[in-house]
């Protein structure tokens, strides 16, 4: 069975990129308290943010193992929607996680294809 060298470059560049929130966020949470919406207000931001640091970091290793693709694309997918739509007025935010978000997304594509032929017998 072939590697597909794309679909692994995807995987790690998404990998480091939640693995690098997870770290950043926990290192100074009170930076990263900056992007949590107004309506999360009547949740303590730390306590939120080190729980998403650890959602972060285990997509990241998820990501890395290599595992499931097509299910650890999507939800990386569905997290990078989400900051998307609840930070849409913070253009300097969406402009580089829309990139992401799509990256996610040919990553399920490529995980969807080399299953599709994996079922009917074909080389990957």
């Amino acid at each position: 069975m072939k590697s597909n060298l794309a679909a692994t470059m995807l995987r790690w560049g998404l990998a480091f990129v939640f693995f690098y929130v997870a770290i950043a966020a926990l290192k100074v949470p009170f930076v990263w308290a900056a992007y949590l919406p107004g309506f999360l207000a009547f949740i303590p931001s730390k306590g939120f943010i080190i729980c998403f640091s650890i959602y972060s970091f285990i997509l990241a290793i998820w990501l890395f193992w290599g595992r499931k693709v097509i299910w650890s694309s999507i939800v990386a997918a569905i997290t990078l929607a989400v900051v998307i739509l609840v930070k849409l007025s913070d253009l300097d935010l969406v402009f580089p996680t829309i990139g992401l978000f799509f990256s996610a997304l040919a990553l399920h594509n490529l995980a969807r294809e080399k299953d599709f032929k994996e079922e009917n017998g074909e080389e990957v």
